[in-house]
């Protein structure tokens, strides 16, 4: 069976997709940094940045729905943040909320740091969305990230997969064989399938790695060709970043 949940439109054609894995990742973290660093007040600034990501989402050709349900993964997150906002106190005044009093710089603490998070997770899903899972860790790869990561990642990317339809497969010869079964009973078994699926990917793991060793593997990817940075590589790159820098002096 195969699978696209985390590089689904990867495949596609659009100026994005063209650029070089290394030059997507370089605007990704300057993106973020400057996100970061950038203070919610006066909010114009914020402003220009998430025009900016959307304009690039837009130019990616990627289905806008689809990377926006992705980037909502983020709300739960934020939403312990919220829990605790009626016991923060400060200045500047107070909302009431029925019973709860928020202060004005609690409220803008909430505020900053869902803004922000939303922003760097809709830009780290373009990356993956516009960059297949191979050429981003080569990219990496010739950024320096450490070997070890670079494998991790690898063998995570793959077998991923792999562990998907193992438990699928399991799924559905639970539903053939107990398709009546009542709702703690379900509970139960989906639990014992967790655990038998760990462990026959633990199985796997020793064998694939004692596979790898007996074919002299070292502990490095190794491709049969390297990337190389085009000139529309370096225009995207002298464009993009002293954007970034715009909000600063506007």
């Amino acid at each position: 069976m195969k699978h696209h949940f985390l590089d689904q439109y990867s495949d596609r054609r659009s100026p994005l997709h063209s650029l070089d894995p290394r030059v997507k990742i370089l605007s990704l973290l300057s993106f973020v940094v400057a996100v970061v660093l950038t203070p919610l007040l006066p909010p114009h600034r914020l402003l220009f940045y998430t025009l900016l990501l959307l304009s690039l989402v837009l130019l990616s050709r990627v289905p806008p729905l689809f990377l926006l349900r992705r980037s909502a993964v983020v709300l739960p997150f934020v939403g312990l943040l919220a829990v605790g906002l009626p016991f923060l106190g400060g200045s500047g005044g107070s909302y009431n909320l029925g019973p709860l009093h928020v202060t004005r710089s609690a409220l803008l603490i909430f505020l900053n740091v869902l803004w922000k998070a939303w922003l760097s997770v809709l830009a780290m899903g373009l990356l993956v969305s516009t960059t297949p899972f191979t050429r981003l860790l080569r990219g990496l790869q010739s950024l320096g990230l450490p070997h070890l990561f670079i494998t991790l990642l690898s063998f995570m990317y793959r077998y991923l997969y792999l562990i998907v339809d193992e438990f699928e497969r399991m799924g559905r010869a639970r539903e053939a064989r107990a398709w009546r079964m009542g709702g703690l009973e379900r509970m139960r078994v989906v639990g014992n399938m967790v655990g038998s699926v760990f462990l026959r990917s633990y199985e796997r793991g020793e064998r694939i790695y004692q596979a790898m060793r007996a074919r002299g593997f070292g502990g490095r990817i190794r491709v049969m060709r390297e990337l190389r940075m085009e000139g529309t590589d370096l225009l995207f790159l002298s464009l993009f970043l002293p954007l970034l820098l715009l909000p600063v002096v506007i």
